[in-house]
């Protein structure tokens, strides 16, 4: 066991940036957003696994996905080009222990779902990351891992990176996560493709398929079964075949601007290609039933348009199982502190572990703008405010998305001599590194709404 103290020195903070968004102007206008992180993640790790050549295109640009193209490369995969479209010769001959420690970066999903294949690989493999991810528990990949065969040793109980992992020899396990986590779902059906006899994972509440149904789509023996709400997934020792994936526009980015076009006065945003996946866009029912007028078109294979205007908002009650991977909950506690009434966000502890503790941010981020929020147990409460919002000064904490939810807030304010301030907006570049500029451009085509 790795001991409870961090070895690594703090790297060196990167200089913190500043953002500052001023209210009073309406959002207009049609964008795209960066390609889903969750899939880029995957189509880089499948297509480093098969065995050929397989393209990527609409490869997200943030660092956390530039994070999981240098672990492939590590780990002896070939990855060629720039940009959205990138080129990856892969297969289990290429594959090997890397020779130095990877660095996932602000990563959660990257470190994880890089585990799951760094413990089919013979040899030791070292993962870290930034200071915020060096402080996020491993025990929960950690643990099934183990039972397949890997040693996977990190810092103190909840093993925090860097994680150390001796792969190789691994067997089938059925295995139940005890908690709603499509990552831990994901590391152990990437080390069940080159683990002996059957792996079963029993999810009581589905998450995002994505794992699934891509090895399915590369010729993985997997079967997935619906289960009351949850889901049973089956895979065996698999050879995956090389493909051509296409990434779509990310709905959790996408959800920013949603909420932007409900929210902010006199507004009409349409957000274009996105994925349509049922367990990515839970966002939408919510804020349907809270009141916002929002149309989807969908275009081709699950991917479509979701245009949002200005609406009146009434508080609700939102089940964690609405919205599994909890991406959304900032922004949607946005929308929740400009509606009329309250709304309880059930079950969402899971915030408290995520890239910053996000339950007790999103209740300092409304309250920053002047709304009402308080955290009950493992539930968020939200209760709208009517006249009192006003621009406010926010520390994101190394968090994207608490970032970007703070822009959207403050782009609600009214027009006024007062901008709203965003501390750490560094983090943005992880996931979305052109917001602001989106955001400007949104503006400038509403112009003042006062």
């Amino acid at each position: 066991m790795i001991p409870d103290v961090d070895p690594w020195p703090s790297e060196p903070a990167s200089p913190s940036r500043t953002c500052t968004v001023r209210g009073g102007a309406s959002l207009h206008g049609s964008l795209p957003v960066p390609g889903d992180k969750s899939i880029s993640h995957r189509a880089l790790l499948l297509a480093a696994l098969a065995e050929g050549t397989s393209t990527i295109t609409g490869l997200s640009g943030g660092d956390d996905v530039a994070r999981t193209v240098l672990a492939v490369v590590a780990m002896g995969a070939e990855v060629d080009g720039h940009g959205p479209v990138v080129t990856v010769g892969g297969g289990r001959s290429k594959l090997l222990a890397p020779t130095h420690q990877v660095d996932l970066g602000n990563s959660g999903t990257g470190i994880r779902l890089v585990a799951g294949v760094a413990a089919t690989l013979s040899g030791v493999t070292s993962l870290t990351g930034d200071a915020s991810l060096r402080g996020r528990p491993m025990d929960r990949v950690a643990a099934p891992l183990r039972q397949m065969g890997a040693r996977v040793d990190g810092r103190g109980e909840r093993c925090l990176p860097p994680l150390v992992i001796t792969g190789g020899a691994l067997h089938g396990i059925e295995y139940t996560p005890p908690m709603a986590s499509a990552q831990v779902k994901s590391a152990i059906l990437l080390a069940a493709l080159d683990a002996d006899g059957e792996t079963v994972v029993r999810e009581p509440v589905a998450t995002r398929a994505h794992t699934e149904e891509m090895l399915a789509a590369a010729g993985a023996d997997i079967s997935v079964e619906p289960v009351g709400t949850g889901r049973v997934v089956r895979v065996r020792r698999s050879t995956l075949r090389p493909g051509s994936f296409v990434v779509p526009g990310d709905p959790s980015q996408a959800a920013f601007w949603v909420v932007g076009g409900v929210v902010v006065p006199d507004s009409l945003v349409t957000v274009t290609g996105i994925h349509l996946g049922a367990k990515r866009v839970g966002f939408l029912a919510v804020l349907r039933r809270m009141g916002a007028r929002i149309e989807v078109a969908d275009t081709a294979k699950g991917t479509g348009s979701v245009t949002s205007r200005t609406s009146q908002l009434a508080g609700t009650v939102i089940e964690s199982s609405e919205i599994p991977s909890l991406d959304e909950v900032p922004i949607l506690a946005v929308a929740a502190a400009r509606a009329q009434g309250t709304t309880r966000f059930r079950d969402v502890g899971e915030l408290r572990v995520k890239e910053s503790d996000r339950l007790l941010g999103t209740v300092e981020l409304v309250t920053a703008f002047g709304g009402h929020a308080a955290v009950e147990g493992d539930d968020l409460v939200v209760t709208g405010s009517s006249g009192t919002w006003h621009a406010g000064q926010i520390d994101a904490r190394g968090d994207h998305r608490m970032a970007m939810a703070a822009a959207i807030a403050g782009a609600a304010c009214p027009k006024g001599d007062e901008v709203t301030t965003i501390t750490g907006w560094e983090s943005v570049a992880t996931s979305y590194p052109g917001f602001a500029e989106d955001l400007e451009r949104l503006q400038a085509g509403g112009g003042s709404s006062s």
